[in-house]
């Protein structure tokens, strides 16, 4: 009865993994795409400028981590949609390969984006003892698109930080004995035997 309760709940965590890496695809396509393709053009005491993300590294570095991490996450959202997991000696690589990769795509993107947030906020209020004043209030567009990347981007690394959680699982059942008898059938045959 346990091992059929545990099969019918495999659909749903791989259902719930696939949504969740579409999600994360999402919001960290739509994170560089509002950082990247953001600009704003305001002429300041006689001076045209143009306020891109690549003025501040901080957001350049977000623009290509979400890129990046999008891309990995729609490569693996068509491998858990079109390969199937079998009991063979390469799916613990695999299994270490993603878990190490959910980690670290979750760091970086969180890093990149609690960099940006910094950095931006010396745009929206200023620091007064650099002279350095506000920045938010003349490029008032960029900065709301600016926001908006970000958000998505706290957004993206919070489903990868509950990804890495899947990936851990999934490493993890290679190695208990229960997890090991389900996945290779010559193991449940041995385990049913009379000795």
């Amino acid at each position: 009865m346990a091992a059929t309760t545990a099969a019918a709940a495999a659909p749903g965590v791989v259902r719930a993994e696939r949504l969740l890496r579409g999600g994360c695809v999402v919001m960290a396509a739509t994170a560089a795409l509002l950082l990247g393709f953001s600009a704003e053009t305001k002429t300041v005491l006689f001076v045209r400028k143009t306020a891109v993300a690549k003025d501040v590294q901080a957001l350049w570095v977000l623009t290509m981590a979400a890129a990046a991490a999008a891309g990995y996450h729609f490569a693996q959202l068509v491998r858990c949609m079109y390969c199937s997991s079998s009991g063979d000696a390469g799916a613990m690589a695999v299994a270490w390969t993603s878990f190490l990769l959910d980690k670290g795509c979750a760091y970086v993107v969180f890093a990149s984006t609690a960099a940006a947030l910094q950095a931006c906020m010396v745009g929206l209020i200023g620091v007064e003892a650099l002279q350095w004043s506000k920045l938010c209030n003349i490029y008032t567009r960029f900065c709301e698109q600016a926001a908006a990347g970000m958000l998505c981007s706290f957004l993206a690394a919070a489903g990868m930080a509950v990804l890495s959680a899947f990936s851990a699982r999934r490493l993890f059942r290679l190695y208990s004995p229960a997890g090991h008898r389900r996945s290779c059938p010559r193991a449940a045959v041995l385990a049913t035997s009379p000795h």
